[in-house]
């Protein structure tokens, strides 16, 4: 690869795609409300209830319905549209948690409708992560840019992820917990209303009903494209469990070594570190082999990796171990996240990214109460290689999966035509929609520009 070409598939140029700066900015300013909201919900409803009980409990209610519902409300952006769909589902959001604010604010608040306020606020969460992604879709004009986009995408998310709680943590100093859930209200408002409005955004169309028009002609390419998107769920799912697990199983292990909980902070940021570090790399990397091939091999290698971090002899080498295990973190998602974005339909794409979500937390949730119960009965070295396992397990099911029953053999993701994947520029957006590719990965002639759509 030349250096033009280099310079023309960098991150730099990702940000240089007409207005990709402006809009991704947007909806990283309304998912910082994510990396935000878990904690202040469980420090408003501890002080209000003064009941870590009754604070989990809401806590999970709130997680629950979120995850639980992500694929309907990505439904409905697949179907009306960004525009029609997210902002009002914004509004509702903000003002739920507007509501859950002002009941919490005092001691003393009644458990009930805390708990229904919070149920309600998570089934309305906004899909930024998932919008952003099918708009990255749209922008980008082949492959490997698309690759280098989904990794800063997911690099920025982890950076959120972790400072979110920081952000938490500063302002509980300056004023009651509640206010964590107000600041958080108002950014998901303000950033999903300068997200819909900027131009990449702004003049999208719904393709759902533009694909519902064309009758059955595509419902085979949609059967397929459901079985595909079993590989990377699968996977997530496992990848989430490994990681849910790990967040206790860290903790076990320092406590067993009279380490503080603090500690077990250290080694956790060393994990986001490394999963920072290697998403970074995996998308500076032009890879030969595709994404299906590439995703087992990721997760294997990172099961393995957080089953030998249980044989860590101190906090030390744990830390060393899990960073390392860390380093695959991103690339395995991100691979997932491009995976599912071939396997989809175009009026199906943010849905498809919303299930891979969906069982990143899921499997999350999944991990860390299953941890809890081995952690109570088996050795911590047991516990950390059943972490890995899981992952290992959740990859080599799916490469053995036949490739017809995969999903058609794309090279990486789905927006390039075939004079993008033969090295040209990718063209700037304008009002006239691009020709989008199907399931076969062959372009299809239905009217409509591709919907938007973590966490």
């Amino acid at each position: 690869m030349s250096a033009s070409d280099r310079g023309r598939l960098s991150y730099a140029a990702v940000l240089r795609l007409p207005y990709a700066r402006r809009t991704f900015a947007a909806a990283l300013l309304g998912r910082l409300s994510y990396g935000m909201l878990a904690l202040s919900v469980m420090l408003t409803v501890t002080r209000a209830t003064g009941s870590y009980a009754v604070a989990g409990t809401i806590t999970a209610l709130f997680g629950a319905t979120g995850v639980i519902l992500a694929p309907v409300r990505a439904a409905l952006v697949d179907r009306h549209g960004p525009r029609l769909a997210l902002l009002p589902m914004a509004l509702l959001y903000a003002g739920l948690l507007g509501a859950l604010a002002a009941a919490s604010w005092q001691p003393g608040a009644p458990v009930l409708p805390l708990g229904t306020i919070a149920a309600a606020a998570g089934a309305a969460m906004p899909p930024l992560g998932p919008s952003m992604r099918a708009v990255w879709c749209e922008l980008t004009g082949e492959p490997a840019l698309l690759q280098r986009a989904y990794s800063l995408d997911g690099v920025a998310e982890e950076v959120l992820l972790v400072s979110g709680p920081l952000l938490v943590g500063a302002l509980v100093q300056i004023a009651p917990p509640a206010a964590g859930i107000v600041v958080s209200a108002l950014l998901v408002g303000g950033g999903t209303l300068a997200f819909v409005m900027s131009p990449a955004v702004r003049d999208v169309r719904p393709a759902a009903a533009a694909a519902e028009a064309e009758g059955t002609a595509h419902s085979g390419a949609r059967v397929r494209g459901t079985r595909a998107l079993l590989t990377p769920v699968v996977v997530a799912a496992g990848v989430g469990l490994s990681l849910g697990a790990m967040d206790l199983l860290v903790l076990a292990f320092v406590t067993a070594h009279q380490h503080g909980d603090d500690m077990a902070a250290w080694v956790l940021a060393a994990l986001s570190a490394g999963s920072t570090i290697g998403g970074l790399l995996n998308g500076a990397v032009s890879w030969q082999a595709g994404a299906r091939v590439r995703l087992p091999r990721l997760t294997v290698v990172l099961g393995l990796a957080l089953a030998a971090a249980g044989l860590a002899p101190g906090v030390g080498t744990l830390t060393v171990a899990v960073a390392c295990a860390g380093f695959f973190v991103a690339p395995a998602l991100t691979t997932a996240y491009l995976l599912a974005d071939e396997a989809a339909p175009r009026e199906r794409r943010t849905r498809a990214g919303a299930w891979v979500n969906t069982a990143v937390n899921a499997g999350i949730s999944g991990g860390t109460a299953t941890a809890g119960l081995l952690a109570a009965r088996l050795p911590l070295g047991v516990c950390f290689a059943f972490s890995g396992g899981v992952t290992v397990l959740a990859a080599m099911a799916c490469a053995v999966r036949k490739p017809e029953a995969a999903g058609p053999p794309l090279g990486e993701g789905c927006p390039g035509s075939q004079e993008s994947a033969q090295g040209e520029e990718s063209p700037a957006l304008s009002p006239q929609p691009r020709r989008p590719c199907s399931a076969e990965g062959v372009p299809r002639s239905s009217p409509g520009s591709r919907t938007g759509n973590r966490r």
